[in-house]
């Protein structure tokens, strides 16, 4: 993957990134991932971060697959895990997950991976 997007991988296949703008998904398009997944939820941080549906609506126009599952920062249940681990089963790869920091889709991604 080369791009400026601030991601990290964490697999082969599956990167990591703090908060993305809808701008930001034809940048993840070009740079080759075909998935993204939303784990923040919205107005998290305020009305100032960037809306699921603003970011969907600019993944889709990408030609990107898009998932919204938002999950506390703090805990992420086993149903939620259990979801994310569908979503890397169901999503063309490569994968970018995105969050506040990266770190709970990191999280999600060791749970899921360790199930």
């Amino acid at each position: 993957m080369n791009s400026t997007l601030p991601v990290r991988p964490i697999a082969a296949d599956v990167c990591v990134a703090p908060q993305l703008s809808p701008e930001a998904m034809a940048e993840a398009a070009r740079a080759g991932f075909r998935s993204v997944v939303n784990n923040r939820p919205d107005f998290e941080e305020g009305p100032h971060q960037p809306t699921n549906a603003s970011i969907e609506a600019a993944a889709k126009a990408a030609g990107l697959e898009y998932r919204y599952l938002p999950v506390h920062s703090a805990y992420q249940s086993p149903e939620e895990i259990a979801a994310f681990a569908a979503l890397l089963q169901e999503l063309p790869r490569p994968i970018l997950a995105f969050c506040r920091s990266g770190a709970r889709s990191t999280r999600l991604f060791q749970a899921a991976n360790s199930r």
